[in-house]
This record gives structure tokens, C-alpha cells and sequence, in this order.
């Protein structure tokens, strides 16, 4: 497999304002005609772990994220909970984006409106994993929510609770308690916020429970659709990708065991293959990360694929 000519690592389209996250490019369509600005974001094929982009693409992995992402808000908006920034993703549909640059655009972008991004990651937990596990050993709580004692590695808790966090530009988001977040956003908002993740959550667990998959988390992100003047107005909307395997953990539930690390459907096989060269002493988790081989690649891709398929197919 040619990796990088297969792949999509970065773009580079023509307009004035250009983003670039660990996989996403973001660029912002400026207001015209008396209409509201937009945003357009590609999914790339870059993958990152331990906040590291590697140097090797995964061919097509944007393409994956972009299907799952679509096919969710579809399902979210049969829910009438919310309205989400989602316009189209035909690269047509972009103004003043000529035909050259569509085939690195097609299949991996979303066109959405323009937002003010409220600055809370409003991530749902219906198991305890990652970091909310590290704080339950600890404190017998997460993000200051008091759960019962003898749980484990992996317990589905009693019900889903509501964990916030602190979106960090770089680096890891820092867990927040409820009135943290509050302090941040506003009550009234947090509140609006964490009822209609919840409900996401639990109809999208349902659901994915019934094609033999467990959403053992989550997390979501909104922001205030912005007016023709590029002023926010108080209409919020859901934004940014949303249950995807980059934004959720993904279990396959015929291999699920409480007490240890589940499986999951993501870049676990980068990740394990990192932590060997890290525990062998040949990558410290700085930048550059290293060159990923054909086969980390190769079962990265099959995992992302196999969980859009359960999912959608």
C-alpha cells in the first residue's frame, strides 16, 4: 500500500482562514450576500495518539468518520431534540471552491453553519473507562459525581451521568465538575446542554446495544449559530463531528468483560503498538511520533470500517 498517495494528510483550499487540528482542517466561508457565514471541515486522514499526529496517514479513515458522523446526525435529528450546523457534504455546495480541489474534499467534509463554539466538552459516560476510571479509584467519584463503591474496570454504571470538560486547544481536556462548567457557560446553557446529551446518548446506546455494540462514552460539542453580521445568536446548535470512533469508545459487546480493558473500535492498534516502542524505550511520546507499518495501518482502518458497518450497514 502507498500510504500517502492514497491518502489525504493535509489540504490546503483557497480561502482566507485555514484551522488545523490533530485530524480535522477547518476553514471559514465568509458571510456574503447577507447570509450567514459557514464553516467547512475535512476529515483527514491523519491520526494522532498520546496528543502525537503520526507522520502516516490512514487511507480513508476521514472518509469513515464523515460516513459514521453523517449517518448519526441523520438519527439525532429524528430525535427533534436540537438542531445541528450540518448544510451538505458535496463539495459543489462549497462557494468559490473550483472543481480542482473536490476530490480531496469529497467523501470527508462537512459543510456546517458558522458557530461560536461554547468552550465545554459535554462527554457522557455510561461506563467506567479512561479517565473517569483513574478517578473513581481515587476518589470513589467522577468529575465530583459520587458513584457506588465496588465497581470496576470497564461496570456499566447505574445510569449515564454527565462529566464536562474543558475544551484545551493543546493537549488533554481537563475534567470539570457540573458547576465548574456552569462558571463557564452559564447554568441555564449547562443545563439545556447536559439534558440533550443524555438523551442523545441513550437513544444512540440503544440503538448501537441492538447491532451488538456498547457506547461506553462519549462526548458532543455545541455552539451558537452566528448571524450575516458574524454576530452569535442564542439559537445553539450541536457541532462538530458526533459519535464517531475519534469521539466515542466503542465496544463490541460479545466480547465484553468487566474488570479489564475492552477491545474497542478505534486506534487501539496504534496506540498498543506506541506503548511497546515507549515501553522498549525507542519513543519518548514526543513529537515526531514514528513511521507506522503497513499492519498497524491495515487493522486501524479494518476497525474504523467494522464499526460503521455494525452501525449502519
Amino acid at each position: 500500500m502507498n500510504t500517502m498517495q492514497s491518502a489525504v494528510y493535509q489540504t490546503d483550499l483557497p480561502f482566507p482562514s485555514r484551522r488545523q487540528g490533530k485530524v480535522r482542517d477547518i476553514y471559514q466561508i465568509p458571510a456574503s450576500n447577507g447570509k450567514a457565514g459557514k464553516v467547512l471541515i475535512i476529515a483527514s486522514d491523519r491520526i494522532s495518539a498520546f496528543d502525537v499526529v503520526m507522520p502516516t496517514p490512514v487511507p480513508s479513515k476521514g472518509k469513515e468518520l464523515t460516513k459514521v458522523s453523517c449517518k448519526w446526525f441523520d438519527f439525532i435529528r429524528e430525535l427533534h431534540l436540537i438542531e445541528d450546523h450540518l448544510i451538505g457534504t458535496d463539495p459543489a455546495d462549497v462557494e468559490g471552491l473550483d472543481a480542482e480541489y473536490y476530490p480531496e474534499c469529497e467523501g470527508r467534509m462537512m459543510l456546517g453553519r458558522a458557530c461560536k463554539v461554547i468552550p465545554i466538552e459535554c462527554v457522557v459516560r455510561g461506563y467506567l473507562a479512561g479517565s473517569g476510571w483513574k478517578e473513581y479509584q481515587k476518589d470513589g467519584t467522577v468529575c465530583g459525581i459520587k458513584l457506588p463503591d465496588g465497581l470496576q474496570l470497564s461496570s456499566k454504571l447505574p445510569e449515564p451521568i454527565f462529566t464536562p470538560a474543558t475544551k484545551a486547544e493543546e493537549g488533554h481536556d481537563e475534567n470539570i465538575d457540573f458547576n465548574t462548567a456552569c462558571g463557564v457557560a452559564g447554568r441555564e446553557v449547562m443545563e439545556r446542554l447536559r439534558d440533550v446529551s443524555l438523551k442523545i446518548y441513550t437513544a444512540a446506546s440503544e440503538y448501537a446495544a441492538k447491532r451488538g455494540i456498547i457506547l461506553a462514552d462519549t462526548k458532543f460539542e455545541f455552539g451558537y449559530a452566528l448571524d450575516s453580521n458574524n454576530e452569535p445568536t442564542d439559537e445553539i446548535l450541536l457541532i462538530d463531528e458526533v459519535l464517531t470512533p475519534d469521539s466515542s469508545r466503542f465496544w463490541p459487546a460479545d466480547d465484553y468483560e468487566i474488570g479489564r480493558e475492552q477491545d474497542s473500535f478505534d486506534k487501539q492498534y496504534v496506540r498498543n503498538w506506541l506503548q511497546e516502542l515507549v515501553d522498549n524505550g525507542e519513543w519518548d511520546k514526543t513529537p515526531p511520533g514514528p513511521t507506522l507499518p503497513d499492519d498497524i495501518i491495515n487493522n486501524t482502518l479494518a476497525k474504523y470500517r467494522d464499526a460503521a458497518s455494525r452501525l449502519f450497514d
